[in-house]
């Protein structure tokens, strides 16, 4: 069965594929037979209640010299027989939001679009975490500072961030008393103005921040811990972090159980949860990454995996 595979993803010249979630997945549906095509940065469309993409042919190849090709792009109309990866990064901005509608509607028509548009839009990457509380630190959600202030003396330290930042990015630890702390919660909610998550410091970041990915609810069996280096202490590879692969522990996989299901009820086919020690932080939907981390170290084929359960659904 050969797919049409339509790929909404950042830049592709601007990509390192070493590390590339993305480009696994393009590498691996090309050598399945199916057809690859990019979509063009700003290419999704609307014409007469119909979506389209502006998009070009593509070949991969995994060569740090020259890893891609594009044919002519032509528009296209999202249908039936195709399938759509959604991969760009966030924000989860105006632009993005307003592409889930239009994958939305190409959904409606036939096409199966990894992930579902409207958990997209729905699943705030840490917000969604929250929805397994059992899984969970004591956490708290507010725009007011004096109620985060307290939360900070209750637990002795916390790690604060706001609630649409990714790789590291806009994450603070505070511990009780100190005096930046209020220009912290300031900065975080720009005065009362937007939301901003408190977690209680988990120590075991020092052992790293675990990615465990699902794959149509199900957990591969290694995950990627993500270790903070030097005076760090975020974990993620985007903050300078070393990844470290790990067989998943019986508290991992029962987090996975908790959370798998759900995800698979939701049309998300491909999921990254992000662990430290036995606590559950955030529940990555957009485009998770690690896969290529993986294979590399267990001689795995995650994106294999992935389109096993994408013929599934088109079969």
């Amino acid at each position: 069965m050969q797919l049409e595979i339509v790929v909404v993803m950042d830049p592709i010249g601007s990509i390192r594929i070493a590390k590339d979630s993305t480009f696994a997945m393009l590498l691996e549906a090309q050598r399945r037979g199916h057809r690859l095509h990019y979509v063009l940065p700003g290419g999704l469309s609307v014409r007469a209640g119909r979506p389209w993409a502006l998009a070009a042919p593509l070949e991969v190849r995994d060569d740090p010299s020259g890893w891609f090709t594009l044919g002519p792009p032509a528009a296209r109309e999202l249908a039936a027989g195709q399938v759509v990866l959604m991969r760009t990064d966030p924000p989860v901005d105006a632009n993005y939001l307003h592409d889930t509608q239009i994958l939305g509607l190409a959904q409606r028509a036939g096409a199966l679009v990894v992930n579902d548009p409207r958990g997209l839009r729905d699943m705030n990457e840490k917000l969604t975490a929250l929805e397994f509380p059992q899984c969970c630190p004591p956490t708290l959600v507010t725009r007011d500072a004096a109620t985060l202030k307290a939360f900070i003396a209750e637990h002795g330290e916390a790690v604060l961030k706001t609630l649409d930042g990714m790789g590291g990015r806009s994450i603070f630890r505070a511990r009780h008393g100190d005096p930046n702390t209020n220009v912290i919660l300031e900065t975080l909610t720009e005065g009362g103005r937007h939301l901003a998550m408190a977690q209680r410091y988990i120590p075991e970041i020092a052992q790293g921040d675990k990615r465990i990915l699902l794959v149509d609810g199900v957990p591969v069996d290694y995950c990627l811990a993500r270790i903070p280096q030097g005076d760090e202490f975020r974990g993620n590879l985007a903050a300078g972090g070393r990844g470290e692969g790990r067989p998943l522990s019986d508290r991992d996989r029962w987090i996975a159980e908790q959370v798998g299901p759900e995800m698979k009820k939701r049309g998300m086919l491909f999921v990254g949860l992000d662990v430290i020690g036995d606590y559950l932080t955030e529940v990555n939907v957009t485009s998770p990454t690690c896969i290529r981390e993986l294979d590399k170290q267990f001689g795995l084929n995650i994106a294999g995996m992935l389109f096993d359960a994408i013929e599934a659904r088109c079969g």
